[in-house]
């Protein structure tokens, strides 16, 4: 495992968890929105749906996909 995810390491399909909750959350719809942090809690998994620029991730959690930063995140092993 590691902390900060590289980029050549953190690819669509990929394991990660929330390493700390974000003041809020900003969905990955094509109008994104923003969301209260209660709708996924640090230490959720979650999988990488998609790659933007900025260094965000778009991560399905169970109550949705939302966009967060790489730093935000936690590669977890496969398996």
């Amino acid at each position: 495992m590691t902390d900060a995810p590289d980029s050549a390491a953190l690819l669509v399909g990929a394991r990660v968890r929330l390493l700390q909750a974000p003041p809020y959350l900003k969905t990955a719809d094509p109008m994104p929105m923003l969301r209260p942090p209660d709708l996924v809690d640090a230490g959720e998994e979650g999988d990488v749906v998609g790659l933007r620029a900025g260094e965000q991730v778009a991560v399905r959690f169970r109550r949705g996909v939302f966009l967060l930063e790489r730093r935000q995140l936690e590669l977890l092993e496969p398996g």
